[in-house]
């Protein structure tokens, strides 16, 4: 790492370039835009999706394969059958975004101890930094070796300093902080979600609607873009590449917040439906607890319309002839649509009593009685 002093002031290596600005200038439009429209734009389940997406991308990264619906199911204290560490890693996530708006990005106590949460119980040493030496990863490759163990709390005190005292743009501190945090590897395990938790907490610091905007689950889709930009960095010992890819990730994402969302109309049939539906039921239990007795009608006006705008979901969806099929709410509304031949015979098959795949969705529900 290039180090620059100036009356003993730490001065990390980068350049402002012409597209380092015009991202600034266009992701802080764009954030100015939705800022008008007020945070309720958001509604609080959309919240709550976006941030299941930043767990999952973040945590992806790293290699772990949970899906957003079993965070989700994690985060509603459901039971989930996977590996216990990948279990571990996003229960401490869930706990650490929701502790995010109480830190301080430039303070040293938070920062560990936000590595503390994040790594309980998968690291000896949570919360503290490492006492030996390490290769920083990425991509399944050795991007460099880190800096000694000794020096790392001289280099993060250094840091620290620099964030809390610079003038730059927090779009452009967020990112070098991002890639100096990754250079020096502070800890033994778990510094690339702490150095993504960190950026997060830096831009929600200059717009708390940062804590919305799932920028990880961007970085996850742009894994080797993301470690690319970080070899690239580090030859060059200036992280202005690095600086670029990050702001157009966050440009991105904050375009997708910004797109307005179209959520699904649903009838008075279908708000019944939903009102009624709790955790997972059978159709016959749904129709009971409905006080229907016509079964046309249940699935014609209430069960049908659910499913086709995905507010509800089956419990199998890969054998939707099953005796024992359920329907529980959908945990990530999906805006449905209508699926076509491929799609069902790929749910179907030729069903468990031999029938061929069907040739419209219309057939299946029916066939299925709902």
């Amino acid at each position: 790492m290039s180090r620059t002093h100036k009356k003993d002031m730490y001065h990390p290596p980068f350049t402002i370039t012409p597209q380092i600005l015009h991202l600034v200038a266009e992701i802080s439009e764009a954030m100015g835009r939705i800022s008008v429209r007020g945070e309720n734009a958001l509604d609080l389940h959309l919240r709550r999706v976006n941030r299941i997406r930043t767990i999952q991308g973040s945590l992806a990264i790293e290699g772990n394969t949970l899906s957003q619906e079993q965070i989700t199911a994690i985060l509603d204290g459901k039971r989930v059958v996977a590996p216990l560490r990948e279990i571990q890693e996003a229960k401490n996530a869930i706990a650490a975004y929701d502790q995010l708006e109480q830190w301080n990005p430039h303070g040293e106590a938070d920062l560990l101890a936000a590595h503390g949460i994040l790594m309980l119980g998968l690291a000896d040493d949570a919360g503290r930094y490492r006492s030996g030496g390490v290769g920083v990863m990425g991509g399944g490759q050795v991007l460099h070796m880190a800096p000694p163990a000794q020096r790392v709390p001289i280099l993060m005190g250094d840091l620290l300093h620099w964030l809390a005292s610079t003038d730059y743009h927090p779009l452009v501190t967020g990112s070098v902080f991002h890639y100096e945090f990754e250079f020096i590897h502070p800890f033994s395990d778990g510094n690339g979600r702490m150095g993504r938790l960190w950026q997060t907490l830096i831009l929600y610091r200059w717009n708390a609607l940062f804590a919305r905007i799932p920028v990880e689950s961007l970085i996850y889709e742009h894994q080797s873009e993301y470690y690319e930009a970080i070899r690239q960095s580090t030859a060059n010992t200036n992280c202005s590449a690095f600086i670029e890819f990050m702001l157009t990730m966050i440009q991105d994402a904050v375009h997708t917040f910004n797109t307005p969302q179209v959520a699904p109309q649903a009838t008075p049939q279908v708000k019944r439906l939903l009102a009624v539906l709790t955790g997972e039921m059978t159709r016959d239990e749904l129709q009971t607890a409905l006080g229907l007795k016509d079964r046309k009608s249940f699935r014609e006006r209430y069960l049908l319309p659910a499913l086709q705008k995905g507010l509800i979901e089956m419990t199998i969806p890969s054998k939707p002839n099953s005796r024992v099929q359920k329907y529980r709410r959908c945990s990530i509304p999906s805006h449905f649509v209508t699926p076509n031949a491929e799609t069902i015979a790929a749910m179907n098959g030729a069903g468990e009593d031999g029938r061929q795949p069907y040739d419209s969705p219309e057939a299946m529900y029916k066939d299925l009685g709902i």
